[in-house]
């Protein structure tokens, strides 16, 4: 009886017939694609998006903390000499930025900074959802 799986063999030399293909294991047959986790897709940026996306970041860090800055220290403690000579609600707008309005505008800012960083993660394809 001749098994259809092993390779027919020449009697005078031992080995396989020519004309038939050595059998391939499952394995062998088909091999499996590398597997790439959703995450590492996502954070699979070239270096020069890597660059960019960096830059884009640190400008907006950048104009956030500028702004947080002159409204906290120089509108409430620099300036505030010159705004008191405003009134908001009642009291000096120098007062009024140190003690309320540089809170909102950090607030605001928060709020910014979170909607712009989500465009710029979205731009460079490194957004969660």
């Amino acid at each position: 009886m001749v098994d259809e799986n092993k390779p027919q063999a020449d009697e005078e030399n031992k080995t396989p017939a020519a004309d038939t293909p050595p059998l391939k294991t499952e394995a062998e047959a088909a091999p499996a694609a590398p597997v790439t986790p959703p995450a590492a897709e996502r954070a699979a940026i070239q270096d020069a998006d890597r660059e960019s996306y960096w830059k884009a970041n640190v400008r907006l860090l950048s104009i956030c903390l500028v702004i947080w800055f002159v409204v906290s220290f120089g509108f409430g403690i620099l300036l505030a000499p010159l705004l008191n000579h405003i009134s908001l609600g009642g009291y000096p707008l120098g007062f009024w930025f140190a003690q309320q309005g540089s809170i909102y505008v950090f607030l605001l800012l928060i709020l910014f900074y979170a909607w712009r960083m989500g465009q710029i993660d979205r731009k460079f394809n490194v957004h969660e959802d």
